[in-house]
This record gives C-alpha cells, sequence and structure tokens, in this order.
C-alpha cells in the first residue's frame, strides 16, 4: 500500500459539498482506504484575487493502485463531480491535488509529484501539517511540520470549527 496525501480545494457553488463529494468518490476506488482528513480551512485564492475564497482540506490514504493510474482516477473524479476547465489559478467546483505518493518524485510536463508549488503554500502545508505532521518531504527532507513553520507565505488560512463539522457528516454519507 502506498501512503498518498491529497489537497482538496474549491471555490464555486456548495463548496464543501464539492469537497466531501471528492471525499466520498476516493474512497470508493478499489484497493483504497481513507486514513484521516483534515479541518476545513477558508483561504484566500492565489494568482487571480478577484474569487471567492475556496475551502481546502488534506487528505491522507492508502491505496495499492500505481501513481499514474491513480492521478488518471483523481482526474475523472474531478470531471465526475463537475469541474469545467477553466484559467490557471481560476475558480473550480472541485481540484484534487496529489501532494505525495510515497517517496516518488516526477518531474514530466503534466505531473509533478511532489506538487510543485505545496512548499510556497500555507493553504497546503496547513492542513497537511494537521494530520500529517512528521511525514517528510522526499526532495526537502524536511518534516511537513517544519515546512509550515519555515512557509514565508502571508495569505490567510482560517480554520472552520462550523464547515469542518458539515464536511465531516458529508464525507460519512
Amino acid at each position: 500500500m502506498h501512503d498518498v496525501f491529497l489537497g482538496i480545494g474549491s471555490n464555486i457553488g456548495d463548496r464543501v459539498h464539492f469537497l466531501a463529494s471528492a471525499v466520498r468518490k476516493i474512497k470508493t476506488l478499489p484497493s483504497t482506504e481513507l486514513v484521516k482528513f483534515s479541518s476545513v480551512y477558508e483561504t484566500e485564492p492565489v494568482g487571480i484575487r478577484e474569487q471567492t475564497n475556496f475551502l481546502n482540506a488534506a487528505l491522507w490514504i492508502q491505496t495499492s493502485i500505481e501513481m499514474k493510474d491513480f492521478h488518471t482516477r483523481t482526474k475523472a473524479i474531478e470531471k465526475e463531480i463537475g469541474r469545467q476547465k477553466s484559467i490557471r489559478w481560476g475558480p473550480r467546483e472541485i481540484d484534487i491535488d496529489i501532494l505525495l505518493f510515497a517517496d516518488l518524485i516526477i518531474a514530466e510536463p503534466n505531473l509533478r509529484i511532489p506538487h510543485r508549488d505545496m512548499l510556497a503554500r500555507k493553504f497546503v502545508l496547513q492542513p497537511l501539517a494537521e494530520i500529517a505532521p512528521e511525514v517528510i518531504h522526499p526532495t526537502s527532507r524536511i518534516s511537513i511540520s517544519e515546512l509550515l513553520a519555515q512557509c514565508t507565505d502571508q495569505s490567510a488560512v482560517d480554520r472552520s470549527e462550523e464547515l469542518t463539522k458539515i464536511f465531516s457528516h458529508l464525507c460519512e454519507e
């Protein structure tokens, strides 16, 4: 089984519903188990600032699916949920990013593992540190909690108790 860490985000429509839908669909993948999910965080958009705030969370799963097949399946889940083509850093119904996949390091034009921007993004590191603070990033060789402490991103990343409760309930449906 591979330990896989995902970042999920949404800033269009029923954002909590889209996040929970992603979790439910990921849990149905063959040979895949949800280990833990983080709280829900409301975060400022990156890049294009004139859009609704995102809701973000992190997932820790274990799967025996190989990385490329897993990536294909997460992109299919995004489409099933209703993700539309959009501009980079633009609004989206759902975004499922593979942050870490075991200790793999992949640098291909359309796929980077570890995720290329995660070290500079507090909205990625904060929820990930909540569920996996001691996990070591495979290229920096530093723990996620240390990476969060070193992150210079000043964007607001606010944990929402209310949205986390709704999210938790919807994930169990």
